[in-house]
Parts: C-alpha cells; structure tokens; sequence
C-alpha cells in the first residue's frame, strides 16, 4: 500500500531542511504552516527573501550587510573612526552593537583561519583591514573574534601583521567563555569584555 505523496509540499520540506537548524519536523511545521496560511503570507515571504537577495550586499569600507554603501555605521560622522572594532561574521558585529558600548567603527573578516577546511589569508578581509591600518587614523585595534582556538589563531595572525604600525592591539577580556560565540553571549557579558578589553 503506497502513502501518499505530494511533491510540491514534499520539495517545500526539503527546501526547508537545508536551512542550519532545521530538522525534518521543523520543517514540516513551516510547510503546512505556509500551506495553511493565505497566499499573501507566502508571496510577502517569497517577496522578503528576493529583496534580501537583491538589495543586501557588504559594505566596501567594513564589509558589513548593509542596503546602502558605506553602510550606516561606516557613514555616521558620530562614529570614532580612530577605533576598530574587528569580528569574524556580520552577525558577531550586531551582538556587540546591540549593547550601546561601541563607538567606533567596526571591521568583518567574514571568518575565521581554518588552514584544514581551506581557509587562508587570502579568503578573508584581512588585506583590507591591514590598508585601512596603514592610512594611520586608527589609534586602536579591537581584534574581537570569537574565543575559539580558530578565532584565536586568527587574532595572533593579524596582531603579527599589525606589529610593525602605530597601533595598540586589544582583545575583548575573558567575560567571554572559551569556546563560545559573540552572537550567544548576553549583553551583560559583552559589555564586561568591551570595558576590560586588554592589550595583546
């Protein structure tokens, strides 16, 4: 006796299950979620998900998401371009902006080293944070990547590149736990990093 099977909520699942985190029941929750809803509710999510694809890019000063190039922070003249703030992914940058602390500008890797999976110098931000460096109107640098033994190499490396400018070098304190991610800590957390950040 066959079960019955239709393709096109069958693909709608699949698509689902692609995403980071969702499993197969989630994604049948959001399936029949969708096709119980109205066909406005579907197209307004087709139509937010184009309109990401389409309008969002990375910022050519920070390489932040961002609509509008430089993006905000980048282009707010309140910002202390004298301090950089350096993350590993736009979503780490949004963590901290979330406490209110920073004042400087920021600057995204858009990674981390990972020699073993293939990722080099070469495939992050790095060249470009080290120009910006080298224009000499940043005073200090923030190497706030995640404290995880990549996102430590990848602190160590750029430190050693930024040795030879007139630059002081900081990293978060050790609010933070070993291990963990910028974007799962609280607020009460990063802000205890961001104020006792120390040399490196």
């Amino acid at each position: 006796m066959s079960s019955q099977r239709i393709e096109s909520l069958e693909r709608l699942k699949e698509e689902f299950q692609k995403l980071p985190g969702i499993g197969a029941r989630s994604a049948e929750r959001l399936a029949f979620h969708l096709l119980l809803g109205s066909r406005e509710q579907a197209a307004a999510l087709s139509q937010a998900i184009l309109d990401v694809k389409d309008n969002v890019k990375y910022c050519r000063e920070c390489f932040n998401f961002t609509e509008q190039d430089p993006c905000t922070i980048c282009s707010d003249p309140q910002r202390d371009g004298a301090e950089l703030w350096v993350v590993e992914q736009p979503k780490d940058l949004m963590a901290l902006e979330s406490t209110g602390l920073i004042r400087g500008r920021y600057h995204v890797l858009l990674g981390h080293l990972a020699p073993l999976e293939g990722v080099e110098p070469g495939n992050l931000t790095i060249d470009a944070l080290v120009k910006r460096v080298k224009q000499g109107t940043v005073r200090e640098v923030v190497l706030a990547t995640n404290p995880t033994a990549e996102g430590d190499g990848t602190a160590l490396y750029i430190e050693s590149l930024l040795s030879e400018f007139e630059v002081q070098v900081t990293r978060p304190a050790r609010g933070l736990a070993v291990g963990s991610q910028l974007e799962y800590a609280t607020p009460g957390m990063l802000e205890s990093a961001i104020r006792g950040r120390i040399p490196m």
